[in-house]
C-alpha cells in the first residue's frame, strides 16, 4: 500500500511541475474530467456574470467532496467557492463541483487529487495516517474541544497554523491545507440510548477508521465496526451493527434514524469535527499571483459559508430528527464526565507517542 501511494505522490509531483508558472493549461485531467461533467447541471450552476460569460478560462478546477445531498454544508460551501473565485476572476478561472459524484469514499477523492483529477477535496484527516503524517489524527480525539468557539479559536491560530506547516513538510508539499472546515459536532445513535460508557458494553458501532477513535470506544466496551457510509443506512436497517456516531446533518440527511438501529439519538458531544480543504501545494505554488489571490479569497469565502451553515444546520437538524419521531437524550442528561475520564489519557498517549505535548497544551489552554 505504501509503495502504491509513494507512487501516486510521485506522479502528483510530476503533474504539478508539469503545470509550469503560469497555471495556462494547469491539469490536464481535471480539465477533462470538468468537460465529462458538464451534462450534470445539478453539481454545479453557473454563476458568472453575462458580461464575462465569454471570456476563456485560463485555469479550470475541480472541487469535491464525498457528500451526494445538495443540503450538507459542505455543498454550501463549494457552491461559495465556485460563485466568488468565477465571479473574482472575471471567468478566467471555471470551478466545477463535484457532490459525490467523484466517490462517496474520502480514499478515492485523495486519490483523486493525487493523480490531478480533482484540484481541492473535502476530507476528514484520518487519511493522512496511513501517508505517513500521523501527527493530523490529532484531530480525531474525541472530547479534545469543548464548543465550537473553542474549536475555531484553535483552527484559526497558532495550532491551526502549526498543523498546516506540519501536513506540508511531511507530505513534501504535495497536500496543502488551504482551510479548515467542520461536519459539526458528533453523537451516539443506536438500537437503544446511553447516558455512560458502560451502556455501550458488547456494542457493535460503525465509527471513523482512526486508532485513536477506535481506541476511545474500545474503552467504552463497544466493539468499533468499519462500513462504508454510502452503506450505513441499510447496516443499521438489518442491524449489521448495533449503532453508529456522526453529526445530526450528516445522519438526518441520510435518515439514519428512521432505521430500526439509529432510533435513539445521545447528544455525547464527543467530537466536534474538523474537516480539511486540500489542495496539492506543488499545483498552489505554480499559479501565478493573481491566480492565488483569487483562489484565497475564494477559499475565505467558502469557509465562513460552510461554517455558518453547519451551526444553522445542528438546530433544523436536531429539530428535524424529533419530528421524525428520533428519541434524544439531551447533552445535560449523559455523563460526559464519565466518557471524557476515558478520553484524556488517550488524548495523553497519542500527544506523548507523537511529540505533540506542546499542541496539546495549545488547546487545553485555549479552552480556559
Amino acid at each position: 500500500m505504501k509503495k502504491k501511494l509513494s507512487l501516486v505522490l510521485a506522479g502528483a509531483m510530476l503533474m504539478a511541475s508539469l503545470t509550469g508558472c503560469g497555471g495556462g493549461s494547469a491539469q490536464t485531467a481535471t480539465t477533462a474530467a470538468a468537460k465529462s461533467d458538464a451534462a450534470a447541471p445539478a453539481e454545479s450552476e453557473a454563476k458568472a456574470d453575462t458580461a464575462t460569460s465569454d471570456v476563456k478560462p485560463e485555469l479550470n478546477l475541480i472541487i469535491a467532496s464525498n457528500q451526494t445531498s445538495l443540503e450538507n454544508p459542505y455543498s454550501y460551501g463549494m457552491d461559495k467557492f465556485k460563485e466568488v473565485v468565477e465571479d473574482k476572476s472575471g471567468g478566467k478561472i471555471q470551478v466545477t463541483v463535484h457532490k459525490g459524484t467523484l466517490g462517496e469514499n474520502e480514499n478515492e477523492l485523495i486519490e483523486k487529487l493525487e493523480m490531478g483529477a480533482a484540484s481541492m477535496v473535502v476530507a476528514s484527516p484520518g487519511f493522512m495516517t496511513a501517508i505517513g503524517v500521523p501527527e493530523v489524527d490529532m484531530f480525531s480525539l474525541n472530547y479534545l474541544f469543548n464548543s465550537f468557539d473553542h474549536w475555531e479559536k484553535c483552527m484559526d491560530g497558532e495550532f491551526g497554523d502549526k498543523m498546516k506547516e506540519t501536513v506540508k513538510e511531511k507530505t513534501g508539499n504535495n497536500f496543502r491545507i488551504m482551510a479548515y472546515w467542520s461536519s459539526s459536532v458528533r453523537d451516539y445513535y443506536g438500537k437503544k440510548p446511553v447516558t455512560k460508557p458502560e451502556d455501550l458494553k458488547g456494542m457493535t458501532i460503525r465509527t471513523q477508521s482512526s486508532q485513536v477513535q477506535q481506541d476511545f470506544w474500545k474503552a467504552c466496551g463497544a466493539i468499533p465496526t468499519s462500513v462504508a457510509w454510502g452503506e450505513l443506512y441499510q447496516a443499521l436497517q438489518q442491524g449489521v451493527v448495533d449503532s453508529a456516531e456522526n453529526d445530526y446533518t450528516s445522519f438526518m440527511l441520510k435518515e439514519h434514524h428512521k432505521t430500526q438501529n439509529g432510533h435513539y439519538i445521545s447528544e455525547t458531544h464527543h467530537d466536534y469535527t474538523t474537516r480539511l480543504l486540500l489542495m496539492n501545494g506543488s499545483f498552489y505554488d505554480g499559479l501565478t499571483d493573481e491566480q492565488k489571490a483569487w483562489i484565497d479569497e475564494g477559499v475565505e469565502e467558502c469557509t465562513k459559508e460552510e461554517r455558518e451553515v453547519v451551526y444553522r444546520m445542528f438546530k433544523e437538524s436536531k429539530e428535524k430528527v424529533i419530528a421524525d419521531g428520533a428519541e434524544v437524550t439531551n447533552f445535560e442528561d449523559v455523563d460526559i464526565d464519565a466518557f471524557k475520564a476515558l478520553a484524556l489519557p488517550i488524548q495523553d498517549k497519542f500527544a506523548q507517542d507523537n511529540n505533540m505535548t506542546a499542541e496539546l497544551e495549545m488547546i487545553r489552554a485555549a479552552a480556559e
